[in-house]
Parts: structure tokens; C-alpha cells; sequence
């Protein structure tokens, strides 16, 4: 039988902000530090009640890849240019990862926003595709893509 092959994963995540007015700060992001999630897991059970006691400050990595992008939403309303920049730059870097080895194997999109009730976000949603209301202006969404590329482990 055959041995499945063993990966390296990396994630490229890109959050673009919807928030108008130049205001978001919308990003994409590449770890570079590696980590080992034990050192910030605990195991419960039911007779086992202790916490986690990993402090946030530890947890937080300083070796990172940024790369700057433009916000999709501004005070005249949806930005093409910004998404067309944003798509240049997103695959610059998805060619970069694959002509250094990586496979792209999976791409996970969400969006969030602070407006709870579903109607509100359907006449926002309806309000971006036709980019013309004020209920548009979601003042804290974001666009979130993750990118998984693997590569065979050395």
C-alpha cells in the first residue's frame, strides 16, 4: 500500500474592510514564525475543570509577512479600482507561492458585520449592488479570504 504523502501548510489570509471614509485598514497577511499550537492548549474533561493559562501576549507572533490593500468602500461607495488593485496584488502572491513549490488547495471567504438583524443585511446587500442607498455604509465590515496552499514535507 502506498504512503500518503506528508504536507507543509501555509495560510494567506486577506481582510478587506468595508468601513467608508479611507477609515478601514484592510491587509494581507503571511505567518512566518512558526508555532506549536500545544504550547497554548489545554485538555478538559468533565473531572478536569482547570482553565487555559496561556497569556494573549505570548500567543502573539511578531514575524509576519503584510502587505498593504485598498479598502472595497469608500464615501462615493464601492471602489472597483480598489478590488481590481486588491486582485493584482492577491495574485502576485498566490503565483509567487505556487512558482515556489505550493499547491493551493482550498480558498474559505467570509464576511462580517456588526448589523444583526437579516433584513438590515439583505438592504445592505442590496444596497452595495446597487450603489446608491446610504444603508450601504456598514461602518465595521470586513471581507475575509483565506488561502491554504500545502507542499509536500521535505
Amino acid at each position: 500500500m502506498a504512503q500518503q504523502p506528508k504536507y507543509d501548510i501555509q495560510i494567506v489570509t486577506c481582510i478587506e474592510s468595508l468601513v467608508p471614509n479611507g477609515l478601514g485598514r484592510s491587509r494581507m497577511i503571511s505567518p512566518i514564525a512558526e508555532v506549536d499550537y500545544q504550547d497554548f492548549t489545554s485538555q478538559r474533561t468533565e473531572d478536569k475543570k482547570s482553565k487555559n493559562k496561556s497569556k494573549r501576549k505570548d500567543m502573539r507572533i511578531k514575524e509576519y509577512e503584510e502587505t498593504k490593500l485598498l479598502n472595497f468602500y469608500n464615501e462615493g461607495g464601492i471602489r472597483f479600482q480598489n478590488i481590481a488593485s486588491n486582485d493584482a496584488l492577491m495574485t502576485s502572491k498566490i503565483n509567487d507561492m505556487l512558482a515556489n513549490g505550493w499547491e493551493l488547495f482550498d480558498v474559505k471567504t467570509g464576511v462580517e458585520s456588526k448589523m444583526a438583524n437579516a433584513s438590515v443585511k439583505k438592504a445592505i446587500i442590496k444596497a452595495l449592488l446597487d450603489d446608491d442607498s446610504e444603508s450601504a455604509n456598514d461602518p465595521n465590515g470586513l471581507f475575509l479570504t483565506r488561502y491554504y496552499f500545502r507542499k509536500e514535507a521535505e
